[in-house]
Parts: C-alpha cells; sequence; structure tokens
C-alpha cells in the first residue's frame, strides 16, 4: 500500500513539475522569483522533516502521513488557484511542511514492519513505486500544462487525495498482518523510538547518513540543475541529448531495482553498500574526463544501477538499528538528502562558473567518495546476511 501510495504522489509531482515555472512565469516574475518558487517547497520540506519526526513519534505513523497528504493536497489545489506571487510561493512553502510528514512518516511505517530479512526489498519496492511514478509524470505534465498551467496544480491534488484516503482504508494496523508466521522478526509494537544521540554513535547509522548526503546531491541536485548544461554547452548537443541520459538513468535505476533489495537482504548490507557506492563514484568520475557523448551515457546509465542500491541499502541500515518507531531518526536521514539537493546545486553550478564542468564533477565525485569510505569502515557485522529468525540489530549494528 506505501508503494501504491508513492507511485501516486511520485507520478503526480511529475505532472505538476513542468507547470510551476510556466504558472510562476505567468505573475510576470523574473528568474529568480521562478526559481523561489521552485526551491521554497525544496527548503520547506527540510526545515520541517525534524517536526514530522516528532509527530510521528508522538500521533503514529498513519495519522502523520495522512495529514502530510491532505496538506499537500490542499496548498497545491490552493496553489493553483492563487491570483498573486506571494500567495503561491507561501502555498508552495506549506506543501513542502506537508510533503515532510508524509514522507517521514511512510518510511519509519515501512522500517517498522518490515523484518530484518525482507527490509532491503521493502524499502527498493517502495522506491520503485516513486521512480515509475516520476517517469511516466513529467510526460502527461507537459501536455497538461500547455493547456493550462493551473490545470496540473488541480490534478496533482487530486492524486493527493486519493492516496490520503488509500492510507486510511489500507493502513489500519500498526502491525503488517504479514508478520504473523515471523513474530520475531517484528519489533514491539509499542517499542519506544532509538534516541537520535544514541544513533548518532552508531557507525551503520553514520554511513547512511554520508551516503544519503551524496545521493541528494548528485541525485536530486546535480543531475537535474547541472547535466542538461554540460551536455549543451560542453556535448554541444541539443536538450534531447539530456532528456536520454536522464531517461537511460532512470530505466537503469528501475531495473536494478529489481534485484537491489534482494541483494541487500541475501548478500548483505555493507557489500551491497559497498558496491552502490563504487558504482556511483566511479560513474560520475567518468564526467571528469574530456566531454564526450558516450562517455555521459554510460555515466547516466551505471549511475542509475549505482542509486538503485543506494535508494534501499541505506534506508535498510537505518531500519536495522532503529526496529521501532523511529520518526527523528528517520527525518534526520531524510534531511541528509534534501542538504544534499540544496546544497549540490548551489555548490556545482559556483564551481561550474569558477573553474569549469569538471572541477564540479570532481567534487562531487568526492562526495560520493566519502559515501563508499564510510561504506568500507561499516563493522563486517552490518554487512552479514540477515538471520531469517529475525535477530535484532543493535545500535551499533552489531546482531545480539
Amino acid at each position: 500500500m506505501l508503494s501504491v501510495v508513492a507511485f501516486v504522489v511520485a507520478l503526480g509531482f511529475g505532472i505538476v513539475a513542468p507547470a510551476i515555472p510556466l504558472f510562476a512565469r505567468s505573475f510576470g516574475v523574473g528568474t529568480t522569483a521562478v526559481g523561489l518558487a521552485v526551491s521554497a517547497f525544496a527548503f520547506f520540506r527540510f526545515v520541517s522533516a525534524f517536526g514530522g519526526g516528532s509527530l510521528v513519534e508522538r500521533l503514529g505513523e498513519r495519522v502523520v502521513l495522512t495529514l502530510g497528504l491532505v496538506t499537500v493536497a490542499v496548498t497545491t489545489g490552493a496553489a493553483g488557484l492563487a491570483g498573486n506571487f506571494p500567495l503561491f510561493l507561501g502555498l508552495r512553502a506549506a506543501g513542502g511542511v506537508g510533503s515532510a510528514m508524509f514522507t517521514v512518516a511512510a518510511l519509519s511505517l515501512l522500517l517498522r514492519v518490515s523484518p530484518p530479512s525482507h527490509r532491503g526489498r521493502a524499502a527498493a519496492t517502495y522506491q520503485g513505486g516513486f521512480i515509475l511514478g516520476g517517469i511516466a509524470g513529467p510526460a502527461a505534465g507537459g501536455l497538461l500544462a500547455e493547456l493550462s498551467p493551473r490545470l496540473p496544480f488541480l490534478l496533482y491534488a487530486g492524486f493527493l487525495l486519493v492516496a490520503g484516503g488509500v492510507s486510511l482504508l489500507f493502513l489500519r494496523s500498526p502491525a503488517a498482518p504479514g508478520l504473523a508466521a515471523a513474530p520475531a522478526a517484528a519489533p514491539e509494537p509499542d517499542a519506544g523510538p532509538l534516541p537520535l544521540r544514541a544513533a548518532f554513535r552508531s557507525r551503520v547509522y553514520l554511513a547512511a547518513l554520508v551516503v544519503n548526503l551524496g545521493v541528494g546531491w548528485m541525485l536530486f541536485g546535480v543531475r537535474n540543475s547541472l547535466v542538461p548544461l554540460y551536455v549543451t554547452e560542453e556535448l554541444g548537443r541539443t536538450v534531447t541529448w539530456a532528456g536520454l541520459g536522464l531517461l537511460a538513468g532512470s530505466l537503469a535505476q528501475a531495473v536494478g531495482l529489481l534485484r537491489s533489495g534482494r541483494l541487500a537482504d541475501a548478500w548483505g548490507r555493507r557489500p551491497s553498500l559497498v558496491l552502490g557506492t563504487a558504482l556511483a563514484t566511479g560513474a560520475t568520475a567518468v564526467l571528469v574526463l574530456p566531454p564526450a557523448t558516450w562517455a555521459f551515457l554510460l555515466s547516466m546509465s551505471v549511475f542509475g544501477l549505482a542509486a538503485s542500491l543506494l535508494s534501499s541499502v541505506p534506508a535498510a541500515l537505518v531500519g536495522d538499528i532503529s526496529p521501532a518507531r523511529g520518526g527523528r531518526v528517520v527525518a534526520v536521514f531524510q534531511m541528509s538528502a534534501d542538504l544534499g539537493g540544496i546544497v549540490g546545486p548551489l555548490a556545482a553550478g559556483w564551481l561550474t562558473d569558477a573553474a569549469g564542468f569538471q572541477v564540479a564533477f570532481g567534487v562531487t565525485t568526492a562526495v560520493l567518495g566519502l559515501g563508499l569510505v564510510a561504506a568500507l569502515a561499516l563493522p563486517r557485522s552490518a554487512g552479514a546476511r540477515p538471520a531469517p529468525s529475525g535477530v535484532a540489530q543493535s545500535p551499533a549494528g552489531t546482531a545480539r
């Protein structure tokens, strides 16, 4: 059910994404204001995530998830009806708060009800819903925006209300029915959340944060902001080639997710994380080489495969150290990717203006390389195959 909700949310977001700059422009504002309309959602999502985690610990995942979806639905629908830019900007910012509530609650619930032996596959399936919706949404969004820039906002609001209805109808029980066959694998429903201070003392959690920062830096930031400019200005190709590269990466990630979760569960977290960070670092390092179209397409495809591992393994590690309700622990994990998505494009853009694309990609490679170092530094027990009987994991990442 969470994967269905993720698909609906990502589909709607993909539909509305092309319309945001067009609708903002319709108010007669400049390019900077258009950029502000895009970034306000991400910024308020970042700053409110920790509060969303606290709400999860107090109210429960299902309540916060539904409230978050309804908040984004109402603010998005109202934004599509806004009559001036300040109101539109404020509603976009409020939507970011609702998005933080939804994503923290959904991931917290997913990790809590997934037994260790299936946690990687659960995270991969959940991420697959986002990816498939993200691939399908933008194409329809461009066509709808041509009809009216307001229409995608209203349609997205409708999608979110459907997702909220799904969560209310099908996420009624705090424990997953499928866990009845393996009760030892499930945490106690009333177990208290892992203190954030204890999580920060875990090398496993710190590694997940570092890797997620790199994922946000490249996947959510640099890839979307710098890669299209690299293709048109450095490779001398059209925007169509940039779209082909991004599509190749998304398709590779979608295909890789079919196996990445099983690798994380059967092969082990540590070797899967080492493989993912090594592929991501190597793929980005290719862009530091002299410009070539084949190298660009290869880089995007290999990074897509790496992203399939990095979308599931770090989340599974967070679930391993915090099997109970982990609102704030999950919130900080999400914030690390959001921080990378905010800082990455700004840093890479400044480096490109000052020293060129290769330097910007070199720094991005270094950020991803930190994730590889953190993965290699994980304790061997963090990479062990989860016990089928559901052996609990300690905050330090060692089986007990």
